[in-house]
């Protein structure tokens, strides 16, 4: 780990004159990509050396602010022409993550993987207008409310690497939002079910996160027809009849593993319980279970094929607890034919999307300073910052542990390594110039240019305060 003073260091400024070699290389097998699918689609020469500029500038200020690409560049690259590109060019946006997928798939040669479905908030301004896609959230720190985005997100995890395959924006219907909010309003006041309102249509423009995750998985079923997946994972909310089976029928009946709630019934026996009662009467079985292909734990399942009320049909259903805590959580599986150790080993993997999570939103820039606005905004600035995660599985130390089957590095430390590299290179390439003196100076007055002084108000040294004293002649209301 660093110390403070060197993430202090890294942060002032990194200092850039090209885009970093790891970068170009990418963008060149994403265009070659582009090139053999369709080459009228391809990237120009300027929009390649944007693109490898972005990423490189979205590693080393973890940003996607313009005004932050133009100081590391010293001014070379304006903000102006940067969003004018990223607003005007005539880049194919909707191919790009899809062709840098299938480069990285080729080049590790991927054939199969899990599908891990997940959803994640972004707060944003209180105050925000211009934000495409921002509605109401709870803010879990405060408690109170703010503005933020969520994204629905589809992962890939591959016995080599994990990487995004698919995402997109979530916003809640404003209707029924309302009608939610009026119908607690009403029953908490004692109204009759038969007396409120009933739900107004879901509007077509404001899908369910459920329909988001179905869209997402059908994508990735016709852009990436050669991968077979061998089951898909989710968390409680998409543990629905409608969401697991469509989802299985994406991929020809494959494995959907999700989560029950612990009152949602099962029949036993011509009879209906709880799935935490039915569980609770029996003690489980100590097991040992691999967690992701690596340590082993010692686990308390039990499990079996029950009918569920919700699904009108049977379920492989789980109750799994690890040591050290209290209550059980059910896994549901929709392929019987897999044993349960099998599928609670198989649901483990679903913690990679919160890894994902916290390496994306530390480390990649769209969710520490992306403010661009309007649709267009939101969505290529998501798409670059996810680009930013592919291209750093080009870097040639994590290329060359990938290929020796050995650790790959983390996203903080590999971006730890890439700034300092960054310096590096940047005094190397002063050292080497003809006129080295010179190449310095010019840049000493390039970072005057770009990163300019600007007055504090702290200061008080240029203002007259007025007299703060007493006054003689009002000596006599000092008695009061």
């Amino acid at each position: 780990m660093l110390d403070s003073r060197a993430v202090l260091l890294l942060r002032i400024w990194m200092l850039l004159k090209e885009p970093l070699d790891f970068a170009q290389d990418f963008i060149k097998s994403v265009n070659d990509a582009i090139k053999l699918e369709n080459p009228g689609k391809s990237l120009s020469r300027t929009q390649c050396y944007w693109l490898s500029f972005c990423i490189t500038a979205i590693i080393l200020t973890n940003s996607v602010c313009w005004i932050r690409f133009e100081k590391i560049s010293l001014g070379r690259f304006k903000a102006s022409s940067l969003s004018w590109m990223f607003r005007r060019g005539k880049i194919c946006w909707e191919r790009l993550l899809v062709c840098s997928v299938r480069v990285l798939l080729k080049k590790y040669g991927i054939h199969q993987g899990t599908l891990v479905l997940d959803d994640s908030d972004r707060a944003r301004s209180k105050n925000t207008k211009r934000i495409a896609y921002t509605h109401k959230q709870k803010d879990k720190k405060t408690g109170g409310y703010v503005m933020g985005q969520s994204i629905v997100l589809l992962l890939l995890v591959t016995p080599k690497i994990t990487l995004p395959v698919g995402f997109s924006f979530y916003q809640p219907d404003p209707a029924i939002k309302a009608w939610v909010k009026e119908n607690k309003r009403l029953k908490s006041t004692g109204v009759l079910k038969k007396d409120r309102p009933k739900a107004p249509p879901r509007d077509p423009k404001y899908p369910t996160k459920q329909d988001v995750a179905l869209s997402l998985l059908k994508q990735f079923g016709d852009n990436f027809p050669e991968i077979h997946v061998q089951c898909i994972l989710a968390d409680a909310l998409y543990g629905n009849k409608k969401f697991m089976e469509q989802a299985s029928s994406c991929f020809g009946g494959v494995q959907v593993i999700s989560q029950l709630k612990s009152n949602q019934l099962i029949r036993i026996k011509g009879r209906e319980k709880c799935i935490a009662t039915y569980f609770k009467n029996s003690p489980g079985v100590k097991r040992p279970l691999i967690i992701r292909g690596g340590e082993t734990l010692s686990v308390i399942m039990d499990g079996g094929r029950l009918w569920v009320k919700a699904h009108g049909k049977k379920r492989f259903v789980i109750a799994l607890r690890y040591e050290g805590e209290q209550e059980y959580r059910y896994i549901v599986a929709t392929d019987m034919t897999w044993r349960m150790t099998d599928i609670v080993s198989a649901y483990t993997m679903r913690w990679l999307v919160e890894v994902f999570f916290s390496d994306w939103k530390q480390y990649e820039g769209w969710c520490q300073m992306a403010k661009q606005p309007g649709i267009d905004g939101s969505n290529r600035g998501l798409i670059l910052s996810l680009l930013t995660d592919y291209g750093l599985l080009f870097h040639p130390e994590q290329k060359a542990l990938l290929n020796h089957n050995l650790p790959a590095l983390t996203v903080g430390s590999l971006r730890d390594h890439i700034c300092f590299d960054a310096i590096m290179i940047f005094i190397e390439q002063i050292i080497k110039s003809d006129n080295p003196v010179k190449n310095l100076s010019e840049c000493r007055e390039q970072i005057k240019n770009v990163v300019p002084l600007v007055p504090s108000k702290k200061h008080l040294n240029h203002r007259n305060l007025g007299r703060l004293e007493p006054t003689s002649s009002l000596k006599y209301r000092k008695a009061g």
